[in-house]
């Protein structure tokens, strides 16, 4: 397998078998004839999800009500576009809580549908996953009450309705979680939300001449998942983003349903990453370039100290096997607001050794051409059953799980995986160190076609069922799922 190099410094990026960087269009993905839409080209400012209003006086707690409903949303002129929203008509607004914090939230659905809420990345009890065991049925409320343990990071939401997450999620339903926490107060970083701390969240969308979302899925679909040719930063096509002349914070989201992403400035323009799924990094990693898979998240420093007023910069979103997007124009429109000595050294990073884990265990994910007797996406050649246990964890164990691409030469299929309520640590791609900017805390990991990845992870608290997958959307919904249950003996 080819890799290649996607980062400055020696930082080997993570290969991807087969996959091309094409700059050329997608394609016309209307399946009613229709001419690709035009937008306004770099006309509106990025619009900056709020932070959701805390119904909690008490420091040590808080209190929130999400409402899930219908809502509309013009991406193009003159068309207007049926959507799904949190407490509005596309996307949600932004948690923030802090480590220790009790946390308490209703949950409204006001959809005609059932929906579910998962916390995607949190460490919590099974009952408040928010995975396809906890729905919430049509004109319902769920209200999850826990306890935030786990160290400063940026997370997300968004539904795990079985069978219905790619829908949903592509009709707008996701949102961030921020948890901070002393280390992060204390960091000398941006991080004044919305002004220098700047959340991203990336995903491709398709549309029907209507302009209605074509979220209308074909046997190309199922295997690759749902790609689409128009980009989304924020929920609007072609921002343009305001920053001072002094570092900037970004937290990167790719919330696609399916697309795997490469990250970089038009201008070659270097950054340094400072945290990974799961929060912090050891030191801060100089990079001009960084891929993510669906689900996955980093947070990057960059300094326009340099850049006199006025200086543009453009922020480049490729598609593998699909698009080239100018996705986002920064301008530096005016003076640093902050003085700001970065530090050269984050957090001490607590390694799981390879040689604690009593217990060892194998994922085959495999893509077997549609049509076929038998074909589809399973993980060790069996499909979801929410009435099966796939693997039972012991409480407190440290586990090395080995997960195995092993997709069909005509179906080359990139998969992912990811793991509900822990975060792990990557030991090695192909019996190969993974490179610097992923051997932080992580949630979500992508395997190419062919490649072996192992990671090692502790299961010391919280016993239940919570799901494994693929958060490739689609193939998520269609079977590519398994449930683990961490029991006390």
């Amino acid at each position: 397998m080819k890799r290649r190099t996607f980062m400055t410094g020696g930082i080997a990026a993570l290969g991807l078998a087969g996959a091309a960087w094409a700059t050329g269009s997608f394609g016309p993905i209307f399946t009613d004839g229709a001419a690709p839409l035009s937008a306004n080209s770099f006309s509106t400012a990025l619009p900056i999800p709020p932070l959701l209003e805390d119904l909690d006086s008490a420091a040590d707690s808080v209190r929130f009500v999400l409402q899930v409903q219908q809502g509309s949303r013009s991406f193009f002129p003159g068309k207007t576009t049926r959507t799904l929203g949190y407490n509005g008509n596309f996307l949600g607004p932004t948690i923030r809580v802090r480590n220790g914090q009790r946390f308490r939230a209703e949950i409204k659905n006001g959809l005609s549908q059932t929906t579910t809420l998962h916390w995607h990345g949190l460490h919590l009890p099974a009952k408040w996953d928010g995975g396809p065991l906890q729905p919430i049925p049509a004109d319902s409320s769920w209200n999850p009450d826990f306890t935030i343990k786990q160290q400063a990071a940026t997370l997300w939401y968004h539904p795990h309705a079985m069978g219905l997450t790619g829908d949903q999620v592509y009709r707008g339903l996701a949102g961030l979680f921020i948890i901070e926490d002393e280390l992060s107060d204390r960091l000398d970083i941006p991080k004044d939300y919305g002004k220098d701390d700047i959340p991203l969240i990336i995903q491709d969308r398709r549309f029907l001449k209507s302009g209605q979302f074509a979220y209308v899925q074909n046997m190309h679909d199922q295997m690759n998942g749902v790609i689409g040719n128009h980009l989304l930063i924020n929920g609007v096509m072609q921002p343009v983003l305001g920053v001072h002349a002094g570092p900037v914070r970004l937290r990167l989201l790719n919330g696609s349903n399916s697309s795997i992403y490469k990250i970089a400035f038009a201008n070659q323009q270097s950054f340094r990453m400072i945290a990974s799924d799961g929060g912090f990094l050891e030191r801060p990693l100089a990079m001009n370039r960084i891929v993510l898979s669906a689900g996955e998240r980093a947070e990057v420093l960059v300094d326009f100290s340099a850049a006199p007023i006025g200086q543009q910069v453009s922020l480049l979103v490729d598609q593998v096997r699909g698009s080239r997007f100018e996705a986002l124009r920064i301008q530096v429109d005016r003076p640093a607001e902050t003085a700001i000595k970065l530090p050269t050294r984050l957090r001490s990073f607590d390694r799981i050794p390879a040689t604690e884990a009593t217990v060892k265990r194998s994922f085959v994910l495999e893509s077997i051409g549609m049509g076929i007797v038998g074909g589809g996406l399973s993980i060790n050649g069996k499909k979801m059953d929410l009435n099966r246990i796939d693997e039972r964890v012991k409480l407190g164990a440290t586990e090395i799980w080995e997960i195995i691409n092993r997709s069909t030469i005509m179906m080359r299929t990139s998969h992912s995986m990811h793991l509900h309520d822990v975060q792990f640590q990557i030991l090695d791609r192909d019996g190969k160190a993974p490179p610097a900017h992923e051997q932080g805390r992580k949630d979500t990991v992508l395997i190419a076609p062919g490649e072996t990845v192992r990671i090692i992870t502790r299961f010391h608290d919280d016993p239940g069922v919570y799901m494994y997958h693929c958060h490739l959307l689609e193939h998520e919904d269609d079977g590519m799922m398994g449930q683990f249950e961490v029991v006390e003996s």
